[in-house]
């Protein structure tokens, strides 16, 4: 255990490096100590009574991951003693050493059976605790063991002031120099000020780039600046760079050799007899120092650096003598590097310079984030249109909907008033039609038995032309009769089309609501001035009933028969009556799992750099004032997204629009 001792007091007074420090301490003492697991806990500095194990020596059968878990009140009141007395914990067996349940548990997840916590103190305070474990057996520890213990303990103490005190040494001198360049940068502000206030006069990075790294190879005459990016992998490469005359372009070279994208950093471990030359270093350690907080690395002289033989060859084949390096970070994330190169001799870079290419380095950073608001902004701009213009079209559905809810129930009301009437009416016509005939009769037989009436019988018969009135009224029953059928079927067409009472999907015949849009819409096919009649052909499947809501889908029938009338019209217009308007309907069933009605007129067609549109919220070819836009979205939205179906449109400029409607047959879950 001395020698051991020896040893961590010789590395703690040799290296600064805390992390080998306690690397070789947990080490050593787990090897002197001949057991089975030395850990460094460390302590939070926020979180009172929390850390994390950050250094571990232990045997290949117990290397299980190490859980810390100390966020416990009986722990905490064990660490809490442990800083007031500054002392260690010995335990012989956790099984009799009368620890909560808890803590059992805890401590034989970590596999521990035996434990010696030492304190590690950084000055007065707390730091975190040396864990001895061991986990195969129970062990009784020795005093000698303990000290040994403690004295390691005190000795990483040490080395935790001697690091803390080195960190200070190192901010003082870097303060000091920084302090002192900027003395001797006074007169590079207004230079650096210039450079500075071209990359903010723009916002293009292509702009700020090249601009950047022209300026600053003429403001420190070098012979090459420039600028290379990370990829998300780590890997890199030149994206911009401003060269001398008589050097080669670096990017130039990238493209015709790929196997030089990585090479800015020192050389891994490689064989100097590998072909092509390859350093993954700055990959794989993930920017290497520069992404652990370095902001720049000077080098005056790569053959008296200390360089491996394989960088050296890297920087070779880049023609750098000597090198000034410059982290460019986009906020707190590496994002690239700013290089400055020498290419024609060694160079003894000043620090004023240095300076110089870590304000402008520290810029670029800058305008990286700059571009990159001014993206997300551009985002936002186009998501908040893209929300309004949603928030519009659902604002006018609404509307519409409710208009077209409102045009059922008056439809619905209306048509429940004239039903009441014309039944009525209806009903009375058979009677009065029974009635007439038998009047008639009667009249027939007292001509036959009375063929000489009155005179005055005579004169009223003659007025009244008997012999018309007896071969008239039976026609004008029939009339009446024709009339009260048309005003019921009307009726009935009207309910099935508003369809009030079925606001729930059910099965419905798609042929009905079909026809009851044909009858609604029947003024607009019928023969106007300057405008022939709109033939109808139908060739209607034999269709089982579809679940689904009937008045959504008849509203959709009413939209595309609409569109195909308005398209018609328009196309007469132009053609001046060359062409005989025609709508074909067409309903069949597919493989009996879909029903398929298609709708198409004879029109004119439309553009194919408008179909892709025609479903969009507000989008029409019509004239002002003649249509919403909102007709044919309203119907994709009722089919595509509340029935899961397909609605498809087909047009051929000059040969008229069909539209499919495509309708799922199983049975549909109602869509909230």
């Amino acid at each position: 255990m001395n020698q051991a001792l020896s040893k961590v007091i010789a590395q703690i007074r040799e290296s600064l490096d805390i992390d080998t420090i306690f690397k070789v301490t947990v080490t050593e003492v787990r090897q002197s100590l001949n057991t089975d697991r030395v850990g460094v806990f460390r302590f939070y500095p926020d979180l009172e009574w929390q850390g994390e194990f950050i250094y571990e020596d232990v045997v290949d059968k117990w290397s299980y991951p190490l859980i810390a878990d100390f966020d416990n009140h009986d722990l905490d009141k064990e660490f809490a003693e442990l800083d007031q007395q500054a002392a260690m914990e010995a335990m012989a067996d956790i099984f009799k050493s009368g620890v909560s349940h808890y803590q059992i548990q805890m401590r034989e997840n970590l596999l521990v059976c035996e434990n010696i916590a030492a304190p590690l103190m950084k000055g007065k305070d707390l730091w975190g605790l040396l864990c001895i474990r061991q986990c195969s057996s129970t062990r009784q520890w020795e005093s000698s063991e303990i000290e040994f213990v403690k004295l390691i303990a005190e000795q990483l103490g040490v080395a935790l002031q001697q690091a803390d005190y080195i960190e200070q040494v190192k901010k003082q001198s870097t303060q000091l120099a920084q302090a002192k360049a900027k003395e001797k940068a006074v007169e590079w502000q207004k230079t650096i000020a210039i450079a500075i206030e071209k990359i903010r006069q723009s916002l293009d990075l292509e702009t700020i780039f090249r601009a950047s790294t022209t300026e600053i190879r003429k403001l420190i005459n070098a012979d090459r600046v420039a600028i290379y990016r990370f990829n998300p992998d780590w890997s890199g490469e030149f994206i911009y760079e401003s060269v001398g005359e008589g050097w080669i372009s670096l990017i130039d070279e990238q493209l015709q050799r790929p196997e030089l994208k990585d090479n800015v950093s020192n050389c891994s471990a490689k064989d100097l007899a590998q072909t092509p030359i390859v350093d993954s270093y700055l990959q794989d350690t993930e920017g290497g120092n520069f992404s652990r907080g370095e902001v720049y690395r000077v080098c005056n002289d790569i053959y008296n650096s200390g360089f491996s033989d394989c960088y050296i060859q890297v920087l070779e084949i880049y023609q750098a003598r000597a090198y000034v390096i410059i982290a460019i970070y986009q906020g707190h994330k590496l994002w690239g590097l700013l290089a400055a190169y020498q290419n024609a001799g060694i160079r003894d870079w000043q620090e004023d310079e240095v300076y110089l290419l870590t304000q402008v380095g520290t810029q670029l950073g800058v305008a990286l984030q700059q571009a990159e608001l001014l993206v997300q902004t551009q985002n936002q701009k186009e998501e908040i249109a893209q929300t309004l213009k949603e928030l519009q079209a659902t604002q006018s559905q609404l509307i519409h909907s409710e208009k077209m809810a409102s045009l059922g129930q008056l439809v619905a009301g209306v048509a429940h008033e004239i039903n009441n009437p014309i039944n009525f009416i209806y009903g009375n016509i058979t009677h009065l039609k029974e009635h007439t005939i038998s009047l008639l009769n009667l009249l027939n037989i007292y001509q036959k038995n009375y063929p000489q009436p009155h005179i005055e019988v005579q004169e009223q018969i003659a007025a009244l032309d008997l012999d018309y009135i007896a071969d008239d009224l039976p026609n004008i029953l029939k009339s009446m009769k024709i009339g009260a059928e048309r005003i019921a079927h009307l009726v009935l067409s009207l309910r099935t089309f508003a369809r009030l009472d079925e606001a729930e999907m059910k099965p419905v015949d798609l042929h009905e609501g079909i026809e009851s849009a044909l009858l609604i819409l029947q003024h607009r096919l019928q023969y106007k001035t300057g405008f022939p009649t709109i033939e109808v052909i139908k060739d209607y499947g034999n269709l089982p009933k579809v679940v689904c809501y009937a008045a959504q889908i008849n509203q959709v029938f009413m939209n595309i028969i609409n569109n195909a009338i308005d398209s018609l019209e328009d196309a007469m217009e132009l053609e001046k009556g060359m062409i005989i308007p025609q709508i074909k309907i067409s309903t069949k069933m597919r493989k009996n799992q879909s029903i398929i009605i298609n709708i198409s007129d004879n029109g004119r067609g439309m553009a194919e750099d408008l179909q892709s549109r025609i479903f969009e919220p507000f989008f029409t070819t019509k004239q002002p004032g003649k249509g919403t836009g909102l007709g044919l979205s309203i119907s994709y939205k009722i089919i595509v997204e509340e029935h899961r179906g397909q609605l498809k449109c087909v047009c051929e400029p000059g040969k008229g629009c069909e539209f499919c409607i495509e309708i799922p047959i199983q049975p549909l879950t109602v869509v909230s």
